[in-house]
C-alpha cells in the first residue's frame, strides 16, 4: 500500500495523529472538519491489488463506497494516457458497482499543496439508493472527454474536508 493510500484510509478511519499530521498547513476550518471523521469515522479495508477494482473500501452503517486512488504533482490526471489502463479500470469498477448498487468515488491528492490537498469525485452510475445516492449527488463527477474518457481535474472536486464533513452530518 502506498503511502497516500495509507493516509486516506487512516484519515477515514479517525486516526487523530495522522489526521493532525496531514491538517497542519489547513486553515482552522478545514482542520475542524477533518477531526469530525473521529466521531463518525468508517472501518476501511485495503482492496487487494489482485481485485483491480478500486484501491479502498470504506464501511459504515449509513453508507459504504469504494475508493481509486490517485496522486499527481500536477493538477489533471488524463485516463486515456498508460495506454487507456486507467480508463478500462474506471469502467470496471463502475460496471461491478452498478451491479452491486456500491458507490464509486475517486480521490485525487495532489502534491506539495499547502492546506486540503484531497479532492473527490464520483463517478455517475444509475441505480444508487438512499445515503449513496445523496453523496453521488452531491460530490462533483469525474470529468468525461467528448470521446468517452475519464479525465480528472484537481480544483474541480470536492475538498475532502467538506467531503467529511457531509458524511459525518448524515451519520447524526
Amino acid at each position: 500500500m502506498g503511502d497516500y493510500e495509507r493516509e486516506l484510509r487512516e484519515i477515514l478511519s479517525g486516526n487523530v495523529g495522522v489526521i493532525e499530521k496531514v491538517t497542519k498547513s489547513c486553515s482552522d476550518e478545514e482542520r475542524e472538519k477533518y477531526l469530525k471523521i473521529v466521531d463518525s469515522p468508517f472501518i476501511v479495508v485495503r482492496a487487494a491489488g489482485s481485485l483491480g477494482i478500486a484501491d479502498i473500501v470504506a464501511l459504515r452503517g449509513d453508507i459504504s463506497f469504494l475508493v481509486e486512488i490517485k496522486t499527481r504533482k500536477g493538477n489533471s490526471i488524463h485516463f486515456s494516457h498508460e495506454g487507456g489502463r486507467m480508463q478500462r479500470k474506471a469502467e470496471e469498477m463502475l460496471e461491478k458497482c452498478e451491479k452491486s448498487k456500491v458507490l464509486p468515488l475517486f480521490a485525487f491528492r495532489i502534491k506539495n499543496y499547502h492546506g486540503d490537498s484531497w479532492r473527490m469525485y464520483s463517478l455517475k452510475m444509475e441505480g444508487l439508493e438512499g445515503r449513496a445516492k445523496l453523496v453521488s449527488k452531491r460530490i462533483p463527477e469525474i470529468g468525461k472527454t467528448a470521446s468517452g474518457n475519464y479525465f480528472l481535474r484537481w480544483e474541480e472536486g470536492m475538498k475532502l474536508s467538506d467531503f467529511i464533513d457531509y458524511v459525518t452530518s448524515m451519520a447524526k
